[in-house]
């Protein structure tokens, strides 16, 4: 009867991916519907992520190159969109603090992980790296950019993907749950969460289940923190003397930045304008939910087996170290 099961769900997946993903997104659309609030408040990031972990699981990868490129686009898009809902002066204010410990972690874990990795774990050098840098910045989109750098193989780009978005699943559901039982504030939270949770739609995602303010100042600390994009890979083309090669600007950070000027010294002039802002940025939000989705799709059950123990270890046990220092210097400063 399992196998049975099973084969029916591997079967009908292709049905079950599009009969999800529109019905996700009828809900989220009713929303706009005076009176129909209540119908779709149940339609928040971490159920949708539920939701495509479930399908992973019973169904595998239904369009794997269609979500790969919706998860990556859509998360953009919708993270620029944010952005014309923030003020850039109060994002700045609210983001100032976590800046000096950001540019600690960063390094503070690629030092951690190339010993826990290299010298505790004896996992592959590059695999290893790449996990680090996952850990260190912005999760997928650093090991995207590092990862032709140091040349490294589909198999080590895959290992630590899976490593780093698995790790993401997990942080977006216990992190809130975690901020709510220390009765962290909403800026305390989004500190921590910008710098312990490793991919931004994962940040963006906790952040927005935990508050406004907590949503703004995790995308703020977060999209900060993945500029280091730019000079790692520099450092790392040296490290690994792999001269010419591409470095992969993450060119929708300045577009966020573009939207956060636009609204502040634009649409804030009057209500009109500013009515048009806010509905960029509650449709971004929305767009960011069916994102999260797509992600959940992709860890099937076969991406998670490729993980390994080792990677996994490194990762949590990064995670966990980044993790707690975080508390411990919001707690301290």
């Amino acid at each position: 009867m399992a196998n049975s099961n099973k084969s029916w769900f591997a079967a009908n997946g292709k049905v079950i991916y599009v009969s999800v993903l529109v019905l996700l997104s009828i809900f989220l659309l009713i929303d706009y519907i005076p009176g129909c609030h209540a119908y779709s408040s149940w339609v928040t990031p971490p159920v949708a992520l539920f939701l495509g972990l479930v399908f992973a699981q019973f169904c595998g990868q239904a369009y794997p190159k269609f979500n790969k490129k919706m998860s990556k686009y859509l998360l953009q898009y919708s993270v620029v969109g944010l952005g014309f809902g923030m003020n850039l002066h109060a994002s700045l204010e609210s983001g100032k603090e976590g800046m000096e410990f950001t540019i600690i972690s960063v390094i503070g874990t690629m030092v951690i992980g190339w010993f826990i990795g290299r010298k505790l774990l004896k996992i592959d050098s590059k695999t290893s790296y790449l996990v680090s840098t996952g850990t260190a910045i912005c999760g997928g989109s650093a090991i995207a950019a590092v990862g032709p750098v140091i040349k490294a193989k589909d198999s080590d780009m895959s290992v630590a993907l899976a490593t780093i978005f698995t790790l993401n699943a997990i942080a977006l559901f216990i992190f809130p749950v975690i901020g709510h039982y220390l009765g962290m504030s909403q800026h305390e939270f989004g500190t921590w969460a910008a710098i312990a949770i490793h991919d931004t739609s994962s940040v963006v995602g906790a952040g927005q289940a935990y508050g406004e303010e907590a949503l703004e100042v995790a995308t703020t600390i977060k999209l900060t923190r993945a500029l280091w994009i730019i000079p790692l890979a520099l450092v790392t083309s040296f490290m690994f003397k792999s001269k010419g090669q591409k470095i992969s600007i993450p060119w929708f950070i300045f577009f966020f930045i573009l939207a956060m000027l636009v609204n502040t010294y634009v649409l804030s002039l009057n209500d009109t304008a500013m009515a048009v802002g806010e509905g960029i940025n509650v449709f971004a939000r929305k767009s960011l939910t069916i994102t999260l989705f797509f992600i959940g799709a992709a860890l099937s059950r076969d991406v998670l087996k490729s993980v390994g123990v080792k990677p996994l270890v490194q990762g949590i046990l990064l995670w966990v170290v980044i993790s707690l220092s975080t508390l411990a210097y919001i707690y301290m400063f």
